[in-house]
């Protein structure tokens, strides 16, 4: 691909982009029942994506999902009710409410992760020892060249 002109690299590009991105009705649907499984809805996982990176005060909670700190204390009351957030008060300011994704919470992303291995595995039994290999080069390219673009540019001095 490298020595390829210039053309032929934008529409390789673009048809990989296109097999990258696309997603079949069955295929959405069956990732949204197993999203929604335990009665969570888009908005709890998005609770639980933001928590991810650790406990956060309800008012930084609202900002992250961009609702109301009313809005969000509503949310954390409906997830409370089913077990996968809890709230507690700062040790340091009894008034500020933090809140933490609790275990049950956390095992929601291993459980999806299970089921996206699941639904992979048979897909990739089918590809050649070949494409399996040529397949894994590739991705671990793209997830070495996402991290070093999300890195903080170097300040120059």
């Amino acid at each position: 691909m490298n020595n390829a002109p210039a053309g032929d690299r934008g529409v390789a590009t673009e048809r990989l982009l296109d097999e990258l991105t696309i997603w079949t009705p069955r295929e959405r649907e069956g990732a949204f029942r197993a999203w929604l499984r335990g009665s969570l809805s888009l908005v709890h996982l998005h609770v639980l994506t933001i928590l991810e990176a650790g406990p956060l005060t309800m008012g930084r909670l609202a900002e992250g999902l961009d609702v109301s700190v009313a809005s969000a204390t509503g949310i954390v009351d409906r997830m409370e009710d089913r077990k996968p957030v809890e709230r507690r008060s700062d040790p340091d300011d009894r008034r500020v409410v933090v809140v933490h994704a609790t275990k049950r919470g956390s095992r929601v992303f291993d459980a999806l992760a299970r089921e996206r291995r699941a639904r992979l595995g048979p897909i990739l039994a089918q590809m050649t020892d070949d494409e399996v290999a040529s397949f894994l080069i590739g991705l671990r390219a793209m997830r070495r060249i996402r991290a070093e673009l999300a890195r903080p540019a170097a300040s120059t001095r």
